[in-house]
């Protein structure tokens, strides 16, 4: 049987696109500017754009463009009171978990280590590493933390590492800049981060970021095994639950994915 799709109400779905459309606009756009996005007759988006004016969602400017409006900041307020990411990171693993035998960790940045807020341990992996809330790594080791160091620019990560990198955890930790930057760029390519046995001999990892509205990393998720009993089958199906999770989660904190 095919799926139904849901009936939208014109107006609100067009006063949504311009207020998205003047969110994404580096400059500010005016009603030709409107008009022309949402293919509509310039008095129809005027009469949208004066009721949004009204509800204080848009500000009409001196120069008859548009910015977004101060009542838009009590609904992104509300947002983030009711937005806890670790409580959406159990509830989606709950859910949707098709990982038996895998350890799934929820971290956030903090200067150059990550800090682990939330953690499903597997008997297996449990035996070579404990993940634990509270519990910090060196971000340019862990999964999440190569996730979180990919956002930032190659200058960026080089005046957080100022003082050099941290002392290696195991022998496949990396130790120079020049390879710690070549994996970021390996990580933005791929949409993905990998940790291979630079946290602990033996356990593998994969982990992508959690964004925020401004499509900024917020948190990291990560799902960690035993390298040698992984085949390529298992990476592929972990990689695509960990992309599918931190999505999920993405836009349950606001972010605009794709």
């Amino acid at each position: 049987m095919n799926q139904v799709e849901p009936k939208l109400v014109p107006a609100v779905e067009r006063a949504t696109r311009i207020l998205d459309f003047v969110a994404r606009n580096q400059t500010y756009p005016s009603l030709s500017d409107l008009a022309r996005e949402l293919g509509l007759a310039k008095s129809s988006v005027h009469t949208l754009c004066r009721t949004l004016v009204e509800l204080n969602l848009l500000i009409r400017r001196s120069d008859q463009t548009y910015q977004l409006g101060p009542h838009l900041m009590r609904w992104s307020l509300a947002f983030s009171r009711q937005s806890d990411v670790a409580a959406e990171f159990a509830s989606i693993w709950d859910k949707e978990t098709e990982m038996p035998g895998a350890t799934i960790t929820l971290t956030v940045l903090e200067g150059s280590e990550v800090v682990y807020i939330a953690a499903r341990n597997s008997a297996v992996s449990h035996s070579l590493v404990d993940f634990r809330a509270g519990m910090r790594l060196p971000a340019a080791f862990t999964a999440t933390g190569k996730s979180f160091l990919s956002y930032m620019s190659d200058f960026e990560v080089k005046r957080l590492y100022a003082n050099g990198l941290p002392e290696p955890r195991t022998p496949h930790s990396v130790n120079t800049m020049g390879r710690l930057l070549e994996e970021l760029e390996e990580t933005r390519q791929r949409g993905y981060s990998i940790d291979n046995q630079q946290v602990a001999e033996g356990i593998i990892c994969f982990g992508a970021s959690v964004l925020d509205s401004r499509n900024m990393p917020i948190a990291g998720v990560a799902v960690s095994l035993l390298a040698e009993q992984t085949t390529e089958e298992d990476r592929k199906q972990i990689i695509a639950n960990v992309k599918r999770i931190t999505s999920r989660l993405s836009q349950r904190m606001g972010a605009d994915i794709a």
